[in-house]
């Protein structure tokens, strides 16, 4: 992304960002607000990750706002599109810390992204913190890196103990993208407690972020007649691989985790992605109250039913917005400090506690497409 492209959008994020908590009002000077940086794929392939999240981290700072702020002062989030590429996430995060001297930053959403962006945060001793980013290297970067979502060894371990245990399977295949840090950890994560189940992984097959052909790769799992395949990718490939998969005549159900979560994959793949399972961070269909609340206000700003990615935007600026209010200033060291003693917050995605890694402990649902629709199956706990 270059000056002009950044500059471009964080004059569009601030205007919103504004207008938002603000409505026919001049912005607050310097002093009164509280700048947080946030960082998503708005545009490019897999913009349905970023708009959601940014909508539930809109809607939570549009929240705080209204009943005070944090100490006093409102909250004003910048946001930066990186059109899902690592190398504009790593400038994105450059230019609101440096220039737009944020106190924290929330994002990204894709580990990949995520792993570009640490090491500038860390390195600046700015709290980051990750809405959805599952692989375990993201916080491993350092003490100022942090996320609110379950990490891909507890995520592989829901799959494999749910195909195992509640599926019954014993013969499962593996098809991931090797290009995407998360779905090769998952994969790993998967192979690895499956086998330790008692499961067989018949055959592993590959593709890359981007293509459109898996024929290939699909008569090779074809031929080894898996009861079902682990596709640990991205909604963008996901839909067209099940697609391809049931023009070969294969039945077998397909199995994946949380970048499935997308009204897209259901449109790309129509009815061929019908009757499969992945993990994520919560269901539409839990009937807690706090659940349940949260699908009211968001319904009534954003006309649709919020997926996970945008409950997930919405507990991580929550809980940073809690450590900010626990602090004891607003110095960046001492909001990290804040963060890293989180424990039981209700979230929207469940009770949320901070480990030493810097890595959210709580549960994760399953989900099952049926009708064209996400449908709750199951919650794995850890342990």
């Amino acid at each position: 992304m270059n000056d002009s492209r950044v500059s471009h959008v964080v004059l569009a994020a601030l205007t919103l960002s504004v207008a938002a908590m603000f409505p026919g009002k001049p912005a607050a000077g310097a002093n009164d607000v509280i700048k947080i940086g946030e960082v998503g794929s708005t545009t490019g392939s897999e913009a349905t990750f970023g708009v959601a999240t940014h909508q539930g981290v809109e809607l939570a700072v549009n929240e705080i706002n209204s009943t005070g702020g944090i100490k006093g002062k409102k909250l004003q989030v910048i946001l930066l599109d990186d059109q899902g590429k690592p190398e504009e996430a790593a400038t994105a995060v450059t230019r609101l810390i440096t220039q737009d001297k944020v106190t924290a930053v929330i994002g990204e959403v894709a580990s990949s992204r995520s792993l570009a962006m640490a090491p500038i945060a860390q390195q600046n001793k700015i709290p980051m913190i990750s809405p959805s980013s599952t692989n375990p290297k993201v916080t491993d970067i350092g003490d100022y890196i942090f996320r609110v979502c379950f990490i891909d060894p507890f995520q592989g371990y829901v799959m494999a103990k749910f195909a195992a245990e509640n599926l019954k399977f014993k013969r499962v295949a593996i098809l991931r993208d090797v290009k995407n840090d998360y779905s090769v950890g998952l994969a790993k994560f998967f192979a690895e407690t499956f086998k330790k189940l008692g499961g067989e992984i018949v055959v592993d097959q590959s593709y890359s972020a981007g293509d459109i052909d898996f024929k290939s790769q699909l008569t090779a799992i074809r031929a080894a007649k898996p009861e079902a395949i682990f596709v640990p990718g991205y909604y963008t490939e996901v839909g067209l691989i099940a697609r391809q998969a049931r023009s070969l005549g294969i039945k077998a159900p397909l199995l994946g985790g949380d970048g499935w979560d997308s009204p897209k994959l259901l449109q790309i793949g129509g009815k061929a992605i019908e009757g499969a399972y992945f993990s994520n961070h919560y269901s539409a269909e839990d009937k807690s109250p706090h659940v349940q609340a949260f699908i009211g206000r968001y319904r009534k700003e954003y006309k649709q039913v919020p997926s996970g990615l945008a409950a997930m935007g919405f507990d991580a600026a929550m809980v940073l917005a809690d450590a900010m209010k626990r602090a004891k200033s607003m110095n960046p060291a001492d909001i990290r400090a804040a963060l890293a003693t989180t424990k039981d917050f209700q979230g929207v995605t469940g009770r949320i506690s901070i480990d030493q890694q810097r890595n959210a402990v709580k549960p994760a649902v399953v989900l099952k497409v049926v009708n064209g629709s996400f449908v709750y199956e199951s919650t794995i706990r850890p342990g």
